[in-house]
């Protein structure tokens, strides 16, 4: 079988799997993409192994659980000596560069350990998360603003006259009130107004823009491009025309109930205090703020049609694997939660499209894929379209390569894991009387019954058969007592086996009688 010449990884950030007509949505027409998976396979059950950012992408990044990488939350450094993609694809002579957001954060402790500094050969690649920073864009902390922001992309902006210390929040992500006062983004309220910025100045074009020049760039040198998109992630600001596109009227309904307000899983209960979810209980806060998510969404679609149109008017469609996703979704006011975080569909499931170029996939491009499908799952499936070999005591996904083929007989996972530490959410810690080693939940889901384990609190389990919407808690039902215990253990088994030899692959373990005995190890010889 021939291999994969390019790969092109596309990523946006907090996109519900839900929020793309090809998934369903009822208002939020997204052609381009339903057309990229025409070309391949849509995958309608695929779960992210943390929603968070940080261990989210770190997981998609190794191809490991986050209990393995140990990058478990935000801001935590990914340890120095985990492979990334990078790692992997280099050594078949691509260049592996970024387009975008990964939130890594680099392990400085372990760099100095090992003689490294910021300067030093291969440095980069290390403080990047293996990839050849293109072009990064991780948006703007609060914390700098009243700094001059020195970024590429708040350079680009003063290229176009958009002056300042930080054109990034002051043009892009904010809006301009009735006297020429700056409107933030960072609050919601000023969501429906249009962003300062001109839209083909805004975030999204300027880095299919950069995507575009990077693939310019490379002529006939093969290549793997990271394009992670920053929307449609707060602040939740979009330029004109798409900060109105949409309306209350587009707006779905919250799946909640007042059962879940009334008598709330602690945890989750704790998350409903966190000021996100106070305000996304709103619905004027959900009818401001949701009309403006779609109008993101909406505009990265429209501006993956523009790439998407490049890369068959430059034959690049016919040799380059494209598979677009996301780091995990966004409640919305679902569950009466803002952000992400928790196990439900709406944070934890994410959209995932692969198009394998190759013939051999010809027979399931348009199809739908309806297996259990995880984050880790990308990074054995590059090494497999690329002829790398996937090394198995160190990656824990599966190659989605046979899926992709239509290959028979394949057995398969029969579910899914993700994992989450809320112990950098301090207000929920103290609330619940947790320490910070006692904050940690973990998600088993089978396809049917999800069922979720808490440090200290009883478990959740949800019916996704009779219940989709995750609106009927069983976790403390008697009948469903024997449902917990086998999803327990399913849990237990999972944490058993991860994998747990990085430093041994399998043939080194396996000829360890015969290396050691001709190596003079003869123990218990007369």
């Amino acid at each position: 079988m021939e291999t994969v010449r390019n790969i092109l990884f596309v990523m946006c950030d907090q996109l519900r799997w839900d929020y793309l007509s090809c998934y369903g949505h009822p208002t939020l027409q997204t052609p381009n993409i339903d057309a990229l998976a025409q070309r391949g396979v849509r995958f309608e059950r695929a779960y992210v192994q943390s929603p968070v950012c940080g261990p989210s992408r770190m997981s998609y990044y190794t191809g490991r659980y986050v209990a393995s990488h140990r990058a478990y939350w935000n801001f935590v450094p990914l340890p120095v000596g985990e492979l990334t993609l990078g790692d992997y694809l280099r050594t078949r002579g691509m260049r592996v560069a970024l387009a975008g957001k990964t939130h890594m954060v680099a392990d400085r402790p372990g760099m100095e350990r090992l003689g490294m500094t910021h300067e030093s050969p291969g440095a980069v690649l290390l403080e990047e998360c293996g990839f050849e920073p293109f072009d990064r864009d991780d948006g703007i902390h609060p914390g700098l603003f009243g700094k001059r922001v020195e970024t590429p992309y708040c350079e680009y902006l003063r290229s176009k006259g958009y002056e300042g210390d930080n054109p990034w929040h002051d043009y892009a992500n904010s809006a301009e009130g009735p006297n020429g006062e700056i409107l933030s983004g960072w609050k919601m309220r000023h969501a429906s107004k249009p962003a300062r910025v001109s839209e083909e100045h805004s975030e999204t074009p300027y880095m299919i823009d950069r995507a575009m020049a990077f693939i310019r760039e490379q002529g006939d040198a093969p290549w793997c491009l990271h394009l992670s998109l920053i929307k449609p992630h707060w602040p939740y600001m979009a330029p004109a025309p798409y900060n109105d596109m949409y309306g209350p009227e587009h707006v779905k309904p919250a799946a909640r109930t007042l059962d879940e307000r009334e008598q709330p899983h602690p945890v989750v209960g704790a998350f409903m205090h966190h000021d996100e979810s106070v305000s996304f209980a709103r619905d004027e806060v959900r009818e401001t703020v949701i009309p403006t998510y779609m109008g993101l969404v909406k505009q990265i679609d429209d501006h993956l049609g523009r790439l998407f149109a490049f890369l068959r008017e430059t034959g690049r469609d016919q040799d380059t694997m494209i598979v677009f996703t996301s780091d995990h979704g966004d409640y919305l006011g679902d569950h009466w939660l803002g952000e992400k975080e928790l196990f439900h569909d709406a944070s934890s499931r994410v959209p995932l499209i692969v198009v394998d170029p190759r013939p051999e996939a010809d027979a399931t491009r348009g199809t739908v894929e309806r297996r259990l499908v995880e984050a880790i799952d990308l990074l054995p499936t590059f090494l497999d379209a690329a002829g790398v070999e996937i090394p198995g005591h160190i990656v824990e996904g599966r190659s989605l390569q046979p899926l992709l083929h239509g290959a028979t007989g394949v057995t398969w996972r029969d579910a899914v894991f993700s994992e989450f530490d809320y112990s950098f959410r301090s207000r929920t810690r103290t609330l619940l009387g947790r320490s910070l080693d006692g904050c940690r939940c973990f998600m088993v889901f089978d396809g049917r019954w999800k069922y979720i384990h808490y440090d200290g609190f009883a478990p959740q389990l949800f019916d996704l058969a009779a219940d989709p919407d995750e609106l009927n808690d069983l976790g403390r039902d008697a009948q469903h007592a024997g449902v917990r215990a086998e999803m327990h253990e399913r849990l237990f088994d999972w944490l058993r086996h991860r994998t747990l030899r990085q430093t041994a692959p399998a043939r080194f373990v396996e000829r360890w009688t015969e290396v050691s005995e001709k190596g003079g190890i003869l123990l218990g010889d007369w």
